[in-house]
């Protein structure tokens, strides 16, 4: 009677591996990728070869698997719960799957998926979800079908609820500049796991379109402010929602912490005893002059660059802002919230040792489809910005990397 398990489909199961004996037999790239996964796993692994890729051996070197110089010998399979053959000897292979039939170990091999008791499938996670494909003999479609799935996990397009009770709290997401690309995964997955998005004006509009009906979206900048300030009334807002059982997401642009007013909102949760996480997101500092083809540090050119905020001119006594020690720089200033007293802080720099000629670029709605550049120098840039009657959003940089890489600016 002809042998037909090869045909029959192969049965999913989850390997609780840690603590137990695991024997990889080759240290080529193959064990180099699947190493990572089984010490993951608190596998307690044995690598039989005689050799090793280095950053297999660097696995060994810092004792997450015992290695054992040396060919596969009869035995080495002995206690091993799961094994996986990879050398380039078959004979070897050959005999080691034997070995691995006769003492009922579930043995994979990366030379002949037929001869194998197991198949390694194509996994991904994301956010404590383990996604594992296998579509037979097609590994390239597995993996295709394993990548859809995970990065709709984790862009949020793929929405998979929790129905075990959560843990109400916050979310401060920084959305980045502008971009609806350009959140982070994590905070895209958090916007759609939301039930109160709290968003700022510069956050990522366009992601709120693709929020599901039920989800409350409430404008940061229409809060009723009442008797309170305009960030103590935000900060009720997210304690009120929070203390409801809602799972609130206050979606800002940029970075939370840059000139987000993000730590004053996690102090005031903290203070309420509302649990708050905190996701990061690409400041507009960094991000804008690079949409526009400005790097701020470059080598031979600048090597650092400073972040100021400009909401309050030079002469200000409310002004934090060292502008004379910022005119002695040699680096990059990049400037937000300074398109209003661009001329005040360009004169200052100039008062204060910074030459007249140096470059500006003032890129207004940076990364969006409105993007627009203007160019200038310290001596011109408040004009340049009049003309242009460039208005906020915008980011200003100053120094000489605004000339580097013409080619790639355009």
């Amino acid at each position: 009677m002809a042998d037909d398990r090869n045909d029959a489909p192969a049965y999913p199961v989850g390997l609780r591996l840690s603590g137990r004996r695991v024997v990889v037999l080759g240290g080529g790239t193959v064990a180099q990728r699947r190493l990572p996964a089984l010490v993951s796993a608190g596998a307690d692994i044995v690598l039989v070869s005689p050799t090793a890729t280095p950053s297999v051996e660097a696995m060994a070197d810092a004792g997450e698997l015992r290695w054992e110089r040396r060919p596969y010998q009869d035995g080495d399979l002995a206690d091993a719960w799961y094994a996986l053959i990879a050398t380039t000897d078959t004979t070897a292979n050959a005999a080691a799957s034997a070995e691995a039939e006769a003492r009922r170990v579930w043995c994979v091999r990366s030379d002949d998926a037929e001869a194998a008791t197991a198949w390694t499938p194509a996994t991904g996670r994301s956010e404590g979800v383990t996604v594992a494909v296998l579509t037979g003999r097609d590994p390239r479609r597995s993996a295709a079908v394993r990548d859809a799935v995970v990065e709709g996990l984790r862009d949020g397009t793929l929405v998979a609820p929790r129905h075990r009770e959560r843990t109400p709290g916050v979310a401060l997401v920084g959305g980045g500049p502008g971009d609806p690309d350009l959140i982070t995964v994590r905070g895209r997955r958090l916007l759609a796991e939301a039930d109160v998005v709290i968003a700022d004006r510069l956050g990522p509009r366009d992601l709120l379109d693709e929020l599901p009906p039920h989800v409350e979206v409430i404008d940061a900048a229409k809060i009723p402010y009442g008797r309170f300030m305009a960030q103590e009334a935000i900060n009720n807002a997210l304690i009120e929602h929070a203390r409801a059982g809602k799972a609130v997401v206050r979606l800002k642009g940029g970075d939370p912490f840059v000139f987000g007013r993000g730590m004053e909102e996690a102090e005031a949760l903290a203070e309420a005893g509302i649990a708050c996480t905190v996701v990061p997101g690409i400041s507009s500092s960094i991000s804008v002059p690079g949409a526009a083809g400005i790097p701020v540090t470059h080598r031979g050119v600048a090597h650092e660059f400073t972040v100021v905020s400009g909401h309050v001119a030079p002469e200000d006594p409310r002004s934090l802002v060292d502008w004379s020690a910022l005119a002695k720089l040699r680096g990059t200033l990049v400037l937000l919230m300074a398109v209003e007293r661009i001329g005040a802080i360009a004169a200052s720099l100039v008062q204060h040792g910074r030459s007249a000629d140096t470059p500006v670029a003032v890129i207004q709605e940076g990364t969006m489809a409105a993007q627009r550049r203007v160019d200038g120098t310290l001596a011109t840039v408040a004009q340049v910005v009049a003309d242009a009657e460039i208005r906020p959003p915008a980011v200003i940089v100053i120094g000489d990397v605004v000339t580097v890489g013409r080619a790639v600016q355009g």
